[in-house]
């Protein structure tokens, strides 16, 4: 999750090649009040939803840190995360998405959902981070492989005023993205791999570094 449609095919296969079929075909959301529920994903071209065990883990690791939050959802896509979130009682998310009939697909699964406490914005993700800023409690980072995004992404995010003191950042990046610099406030509370995909969790510690 800039001028180009978000795919994110690059991560696993070639982006000529079409998506197996029924794999980006539906989002499951796996436990709150809408625990169970399927909502269907827009067609983009290898737009491929966080798995169902992935995701489970991540949620494992905020499940103390989601209920009453503002998460930020930077790279949407099927809004697998962002839906979750919500679904286990965020009290606002807002989700990011460059592809208008994702970002359109999106608002239609909210309003099937009945949610008004997720919003949309169709945008460029490094665009939208350089307008005016609102602290978020829990960011989701999920980009597009291959494109150099999360540098740049990780630096307005902390420069520009979009984290809270305390947030929380889950970050899924390509396995061989070993020199990635990140802002020395974020601390590394969690880190697992699954197959070429590394995902971790990180935690903002302004007061850490204002003692030292």
């Amino acid at each position: 999750r800039n001028a180009m449609p978000r795919v994110k095919s690059s991560r696993n296969s070639p982006s000529k090649s079409p998506a197996p079929q029924g794999r980006a075909g539906v989002v499951r959301i796996i436990s709150g009040q809408w625990k169970g529920r399927k909502l269907p994903v827009r067609d983009v071209e290898g737009l491929r939803p966080t798995t169902d065990r992935v995701k489970e883990t991540i949620f494992n690791w905020l499940a103390p840190h989601v209920r009453g939050t503002r998460c930020l959802d930077l790279f949407a896509g099927s809004g697998g995360l962002g839906l979750e979130a919500l679904s286990r009682y965020a009290e606002q998310v807002t989700l990011i998405e460059m592809d208008r009939g994702a970002a359109d697909q999106l608002k239609k699964n909210l309003t099937t959902l009945g949610s008004s406490q997720g919003q949309v914005i169709q945008a460029d993700a490094v665009s939208w981070l350089q307008g005016p800023a609102t602290p978020f409690d829990l960011v989701f980072l999920d980009p597009p492989f291959r494109r150099e995004l999360l540098p740049q992404v990780c630096e307005l995010l902390e420069q520009r005023g979009w984290l809270a003191s305390d947030a929380l950042i889950y970050l899924e990046r390509e396995k061989e993205m070993a020199d990635l610099t990140l802002p020395a406030s974020w601390k590394l509370l969690k880190d697992k791999q699954a197959g070429q995909v590394c995902y971790q969790l990180y935690l903002r510690d302004t007061k850490h570094d204002a003692a030292v």
